[in-house]
């Protein structure tokens, strides 16, 4: 009886491992896609606007701004109310939400008239947001513990994959079937990531209890309650920061690659290459950074990014040789590759697993406010200290948040 009991729990187990990574390569294409659909129009959106009225030079600069930081806005809006409603319902129904909400809205922005209906479907996939966060949360909560970090290591290069080659294949779809044509495929290819969800993704959800005695819906794990507030909003903080430090530099790229070029080359095709090195080599170590952080301690890896992030990004600031540019570039990458994983295996194990999705879409509204903050902050450094100040104060940035982020991981570290 005790050998069947034994057969039956690693027949169990087996089968736990198989759903876990099926449920990981699926949900990576989905992520992947996510990305993409955020990034992809990128390379044309001013020109598509363009298409769509008569407007003056600084009119078409401030509504491409607006069309395109209206999503992240409403993401950091709309996120929280998505992962309490994937606590409670499950986070499968969420990702489904997530990815038909957004293959619809998308391939609707083929058919606009004018610029006001782009921004309105561009605030609604802000509002069907939720993909990742929830895609992040069932994987964190349905892979077995010791693989969580490598997994979830997995996930993030499929983020940083799609955010990466969004502007690539979009640039590439646009020119060959128009703008409107690339708003359908890539809707199509959103719609492909919601079949694959719901015919391969599974989920062993159980809800918690929201019902009182006396009927009142209640929350079973209300923030007020966690012991450890303090690290989750330090590792929210931390999301943050390093979308502002990645973005911070986007309004000024092309002009100081401009200002040190000494090469041959074209300014346009480096600034290309220097854009896409910080998800290359993210996509290349986030899997090794996150088995390492199962094997060592999730904490510790953050530390050793910090302080690799803070070692690259100041000297950033005094280069003269744009293939030095290209080495330090390189090495962000590396240092969040060394962060992103650890900061959802430090989530995962934080927090109850009935609270895991509202915790991923909070953190999902820092990264999208990161994303909004960090070019606004970028311009404005630039603006009164130069080009090179920008890299500077991205390091000061991330020195007050290792500050921080040590004394919020104090009791975690002994």
């Amino acid at each position: 009886m005790n050998e069947e009991s034994e057969d039956e729990t690693i027949a169990e187990s087996k089968q736990i491992e198989k759903e876990a990574s099926r449920n990981l390569y699926v949900l990576w294409f989905g992520v992947f896609m996510a990305g993409m659909g955020f990034s992809a129009i990128m390379p044309f959106l001013p020109l598509y606007i363009a298409d769509l009225g008569t407007f003056s030079k600084p009119v078409l600069n401030l509504l491409s701004s607006s069309i395109f930081a209206i999503t992240f806005v409403m993401t950091a809006i709309i996120s929280p109310i998505w992962g309490k409603l994937a606590d409670k319902y499950g986070r499968r129904p969420m990702i489904l939400r997530a990815s038909l909400g957004m293959a619809i809205v998308i391939a609707l922005m083929a058919f606009v008239t004018n610029v006001w209906e782009l921004m309105a479907l561009r605030a609604l996939q802000g509002l069907c947001g939720g993909f990742i966060s929830n895609s992040t949360a069932l994987v964190a909560t349905q892979t077995p513990r010791k693989k969580a970090g490598r997994a979830l290591g997995i996930l993030v290069t499929g983020q940083t994959s799609g955010t990466l080659l969004g502007p690539l294949l979009g640039g590439f779809i646009a020119s060959w079937v128009g703008y409107r044509g690339s708003f359908i495929m890539t809707g199509s290819l959103l719609f492909l990531a919601f079949i694959l969800c719901l015919f391969l993704v599974t989920e062993s959800h159980k809800p918690g209890e929201y019902i009182s005695k006396k009927g009142e819906e209640v929350d079973p794990h209300p923030f007020r309650n966690l012991p450890n507030k303090n690290l989750i909003f330090g590792l929210f903080l931390t999301s943050s920061v390093i979308q502002i430090v990645n973005t911070g530099i986007d309004p000024i790229m092309a002009l100081f690659v401009r200002e040190i070029n000494q090469t041959n080359f074209a300014t346009t095709m480096l600034v290309g290459i220097i854009a896409a090195l910080p998800g290359v080599s993210t996509i290349f170590w986030a899997p090794r950074f996150g088995k390492l952080g199962d094997k060592y301690g999730p904490q510790y890896l953050m530390i050793g990014g910090f302080i690799f992030a803070f070692c690259v990004q100041l000297p950033t600031a005094f280069v003269s040789s744009v293939f030095l540019l290209m080495l330090f570039r390189f090495f962000i990458g590396i240092s969040d590759a060394a962060m992103m994983p650890q900061i959802n295996s430090l989530l995962t194990k934080s927090v109850p697993s009935d609270m895991i999705s509202r915790i991923f879409s909070y953190n999902q509204s820092f990264m999208s406010m990161g994303n909004v903050i960090g070019p606004i902050i970028g311009g404005l450094v630039a603006t009164m200290f130069g080009y090179r100040g920008v890299f500077i104060s991205g390091a000061i940035f991330i020195l007050i948040n290792f500050l921080h982020y040590l004394t919020t991981t104090k009791s975690i570290r002994k």
